[in-house]
């Protein structure tokens, strides 16, 4: 797929190479299959903290994990319709400078996203996500700024969804989207399927979609004909504005 703009189009930012897909798997495939141009941009492969299966395999090195990670990100990304790069930050830590919070900014300009995903602002078991998520916000108002690369056009104020952490209590993470995914499950769990280094994960976030749909289905009411079966959480960071409530 292209890296021009196209009419609509959204920006995912996932810390590690397989946080889009569990957590915004459902939300990139919908709109993929709604025309918009989504791009993906995975800060680090999740080399050293989540690829656990890989290493136990032995005589495994960074290089040799990093390139399985790429392989299943980009297949997964294949699945679901949307572009994808990696920025090779590095992992358990990873670590931003001023160049790669430029580099990113840039991506807000080429892509001119109408919507962002990326990580909840907290979370204490895992510091990249909320690292990612300040680096996707920073980002996005250097992108805003006239200042920055004066003459290209500069970003608009795309809403911001934090998507669903492993452990909403504990990241203060509470969803006021339910998107729903019913259309496009089979697709993510599809892309699930290709990250073969955290198959332990694949049933949980099963569940929560599940449990996302009966959620979202309740908050449509229960007598309402459309069927929802899966969803995805979001939290919005801005508010949303509107001429109308209903």
């Amino acid at each position: 797929m292209s890296h021009s703009i196209t009419q609509k189009s959204a920006l995912v930012v996932s810390a590690h190479s397989a946080d889009f897909v569990w957590r915004a798997g459902g939300a990139i495939a919908l709109h993929a299959s709604q025309g918009y141009q989504v791009h993906i941009v995975c800060l680090s492969f999740g080399e050293r903290g989540e690829s656990a299966k890989l290493w136990r395999l032995g005589e495994m090195t960074e290089e040799k994990v990093k390139a399985k990670r790429r392989e299943e990100a980009q297949a997964a990304a294949e699945i679901l319709g949307a572009d994808i790069e990696f920025f090779d930050m590095g992992d358990y830590p990873l670590r931003a400078n001023k160049e790669s919070l430029f580099r990113l900014a840039d991506v807000y300009r080429r892509i001119q996203p109408h919507f962002v995903l990326t990580h909840s602002m907290q979370d204490p078991y895992n510091y990249d996500h909320p690292l990612a998520s300040n680096l996707a916000q920073e980002a996005r108002i250097i992108a805003q700024a006239e200042g920055y690369r004066p003459g290209e056009k500069v970003v608009a104020a795309p809403p911001v969804y934090c998507f669903e952490p492993h452990q909403p209590e504990q990241c203060n993470w509470k969803p006021d989207v339910l998107l729903d995914i019913t259309s496009v499950w089979d697709k993510k769990y599809q892309a699930i399927q290709c990250m073969q280094g955290q198959e332990h994960l694949w049933e949980y976030y099963t569940r929560v979609a599940l449990q996302r749909g009966v959620q979202a289905k309740r908050n449509i009411g229960i007598t309402e004909a459309r069927n929802i079966t899966h969803a995805e959480g979001l939290q919005s960071i801005f508010p949303r504005v509107t001429e109308n409530l209903s």
